[in-house]
């Protein structure tokens, strides 16, 4: 039996899940490059994995992914809230901005109807 092919992107999901998914890959190599890896005791482990993860997810319409997403989103949005400085305020714009395209309504209906 062969295995399933893996996505990267899909181009059929709706434009506010496809920005979101491009968001959280590029959020993720920035963490790699950003050394986020060994921040916070381990959270930041968490943020980086589960961002490609969940987009990963997303791409191939798993609701584990976009819940897993929502929840890194909502997590690293309290981290930042909790260590805020000035210097943050465009990391809270974006992660702000990635909540709202993963709870946008037409997001949220198509994960209703497509995702397994």
């Amino acid at each position: 039996m062969p295995t399933p092919q893996i996505r990267w992107l899909d181009k059929t999901q709706p434009q506010t899940l496809m920005i979101a998914t491009v968001i959280m890959y590029i959020n993720a190599a920035f963490g790699l490059l950003d050394g986020e890896l060994f921040t916070l005791g381990g959270l930041g482990a968490v943020v980086v994995i589960g961002q490609a993860a969940a987009g990963i997810g997303i791409a191939n319409d798993k609701k584990w992914g976009y819940w897993l997403g929502v929840g890194v989103t909502v997590l690293f949005l309290a981290i930042l809230v909790d260590y805020f400085s000035f210097v943050e305020v465009v990391n809270l714009l974006f992660y702000g901005a990635l909540l709202a395209l993963l709870l946008h309504p037409q997001s949220r209906s198509y994960r209703k109807t497509w995702f397994r």
